[in-house]
């Protein structure tokens, strides 16, 4: 469903399960000397704060080389460039129609830049009334569509600030999303200015996990309130054998759901129950279960009312308003089905941008140069690290 990315041969890094229910992000790796920060009294710094994410086409001529710059990359298929160019022209140009009909639906193309710009601009607020006399820019980096990586990378570089923050719109940490973001970022800005820290993850930190709660709570009231019922976790799957290799995307996945379960206490229990579920399942290999589209017809069979969440996605986009927005919604009904609701995605959710801002002043005031809400060290080679 979708245009989901086809991954061949992954390769992996390991992370720590993500426990803490802070947005507090612990420095762990990576550490600097003191005498290199800045307090956070000195006024005067420029802060850059790049967001990173996937992109998407922004219209219908964008479609194939925004699916070429996906499948090329090696995090995606993991093979030599000569065989991974034609492949990935293979592939972007096969699911180009297909693609195209979906981004049709959301009017041609993708809103997650709109998105995102969004988001930026909300954090730079809080930010700056977290850090008074401190001048904050929030850019915005995508790994495959305009403005890539490399040319957020000369923006910032021209801004010549003293700090950069590196912030994945991505909750839970992946090889082919967190990781590769980063690497691409680590080339780009190579002897840019400034200190740089990385915050490499947050599936349960606080006001992410806040904001998803109330989302799902109102959208379930919005509903009616209905019994018996469940509310479906859904986000991205991968292929078994990146999970195998170590990456800890699944096990962060459970982390966020569990602590979004436990603020969820009014609604969840006798009549209502919970379940997590992965989507937009591509290609010949074998990904982790369970599969949304089972559990959507298991709930519509079981005669359930249904409020499915994104909790992985953090902005609107293909998977939320083409998968769980039409194409789910239609399988449920077709199977019998008698409410499907969907909570939105973060947005701009006051608790979500608020989490975002906090994640950032403490890497501003960590010592290590790459921290996270782990009470366990991220590995000091992930990409955007400083040794």
């Amino acid at each position: 469903m979708g245009a989901g990315p086809l991954y061949l041969q992954p390769g992996s890094r390991h992370l720590a399960r993500h426990t803490d229910r802070s947005c507090r992000a612990g420095a762990e790796a990576g550490d600097r000397p003191v005498n290199q920060l800045k307090s956070g009294a000195e006024a005067g710094r420029r802060i850059a704060v790049v967001l990173f994410n996937l992109g998407g086409p922004d219209g219908q001529a964008a479609v194939r080389p925004f699916l070429f710059n996906l499948f090329r990359d090696p995090a995606i298929i993991q093979a030599p460039f000569f065989v991974r160019y034609p492949v990935a022209a293979l592939i972007s140009t096969t699911r180009a129609k297909s693609a195209r009909a979906n981004y049709a639906l959301m009017g041609g193309g993708s809103p997650l830049l709109p998105e995102t710009d969004r988001q930026a601009r909300a954090l730079e607020a809080v930010l700056a009334e977290r850090l008074p006399g401190d001048t904050v820019k929030a850019f915005v980096a995508m790994r495959y569509w305009d403005p890539l990586t490399g040319e957020t990378a000369k923006a910032v570089k021209a801004w010549k600030p003293d700090e950069v923050v590196l912030l994945p719109l991505y909750p839970q940490y992946s090889t082919t999303t967190t990781a590769s973001s980063l690497k691409a970022w680590s080339k780009a800005y190579r002897k840019g200015p400034g200190r740089t820290t990385t915050v490499c993850c947050y599936p349960t930190a606080d006001g992410f996990v806040q904001a998803h709660a109330d989302l799902v709570r109102a959208e379930y009231v919005k509903a009616g309130s209905p019994k018996p019922a469940r509310i479906l976790f859904s986000a991205h799957g991968l292929p078994e054998k990146v999970i195998t290799a170590g990456d800890p995307y699944q096990r962060q996945v459970e982390a966020t759901a569990a602590a979004v379960v436990e603020k969820l206490g009014d609604i969840l229990g006798e009549g209502v129950d919970w379940k997590i579920s992965y989507q937009s399942r591509v290609g010949p290999l074998k990904w982790i279960g369970p599969s949304t589209d089972e559990e959507v017809e298991a709930a519509a069979h079981e005669g359930l009312a249904l409020v499915v969440t994104p909790i992985a996605f953090v902005s609107e986009h293909i998977e939320t308003l083409v998968e769980l927005d039409v194409e789910y919604r239609e399988l449920f009904y077709a199977h019998g089905g008698s409410i499907y609701a969907r909570a939105p995605a973060l947005g701009v959710a006051p608790a979500f941008i608020d989490c975002l801002g906090t994640l950032v002043t403490e890497a501003l005031s960590s010592e290590a140069s790459q921290v996270c809400g782990s009470d366990q060290p991220c590995p000091k080679a992930a990409p955007g690290a400083r040794a």
